[in-house]
Parts: structure tokens; C-alpha cells; sequence
């Protein structure tokens, strides 16, 4: 029978290599960091960043599918279901059967997820803009070129 792993096994260069150039470890860590940093700043209208996201990727010309909104936000249906389910409580949104296709269901925004939206695009602009700006020059163009090309 095979020796259990010992933490002796993967040498802790390896460990300092991850640590130091992992991609996957460092996009969480600025995702998390700039998660908290929107959270903060929607807390007073009662949304978070994620909810911020999904808000604004309802304000469209007409509503979208469940399936295009789970597309832009790169998650899977039964994720999404389960976050508009709050929005959705609150009056912020509409979930509705597609009369082109009683399969699908179409996401709209509500007058008041239109007033909190209202609200909360300003809070975005600003706080999207002094992170920016404590990028190098160029540096946020180069990051949103660099993320688009791993996604």
C-alpha cells in the first residue's frame, strides 16, 4: 500500500512560485479586494457589487433572456436564478415567460431597481474612476485588455 502524501512532497519553492506568479491566485485576490470596495460604497442602497453588476446588465432597450444575462456575467443559469432571486423580492426586477418562446424567461428592471440603479451609477463612475486612477497611466486599459484576453 502507497504512503499517504507528506507535506514534504510538493517543495515549498513551488509553494513560493505559486504565492509569486499564479494568475488564478492573483486576479481572485484584486477581485475579492475590489469586490469589498464596491460593496462598501452600495451599502447604503442595500446592493452589493455582484447585484450592482447584475442590475446594470438589465438596463437594456428590451429585456434579455435569462441566458444572454448569464453569458455577459460569466455564470451558470441555476448561479443567476439564485441572485435574482433577492432582486427580485425587493421589486427590483421582473422575471417573465418569453411570449416568442414559453421556454425562456426575459429579466426586466423595475421603476424601483431603475431608482436604485439611478442611485447607484454615480457611486459607480466615481469609485470606478479612483481606481483607475491609482493605476500607472494606461494601466487600466492594459488590464481590461489582459482579462479579456484570459476570458
Amino acid at each position: 500500500m502507497k504512503n499517504p502524501a507528506k507535506l514534504d512532497d510538493v517543495a515549498f519553492e513551488t509553494t513560493l512560485l505559486v504565492r509569486d506568479h499564479c494568475l488564478c491566485l492573483h486576479t481572485q485576490r484584486a477581485a475579492r479586494a475590489l469586490a469589498r470596495r464596491f460593496d462598501e460604497v452600495f451599502r447604503p442602497l442595500g446592493i452589493t457589487s455582484g447585484q450592482f453588476s447584475l442590475l446594470i446588465s438589465l438596463n437594456r432597450p428590451h429585456p434579455p433572456s435569462i441566458g444572454s444575462v448569464a453569458a455577459l456575467l460569466a455564470m451558470d443559469r441555476t448561479t443567476l436564478t439564485a441572485n435574482l432571486k433577492p432582486l427580485e423580492r425587493r421589486g427590483l426586477l421582473t422575471v417573465t415567460t418569453d411570449p416568442a418562446d414559453r421556454r425562456s424567461r426575459l429579466l426586466a428592471l423595475t421603476m424601483a431597481g431603475q431608482a436604485v440603479l439611478a442611485q447607484a451609477a454615480p457611486i459607480w463612475i466615481a469609485t470606478h474612476g479612483e481606481v483607475e486612477r491609482s493605476l500607472s497611466p494606461g494601466g487600466a486599459t492594459q488590464l481590461r485588455t489582459a482579462l479579456r484576453a484570459i476570458a
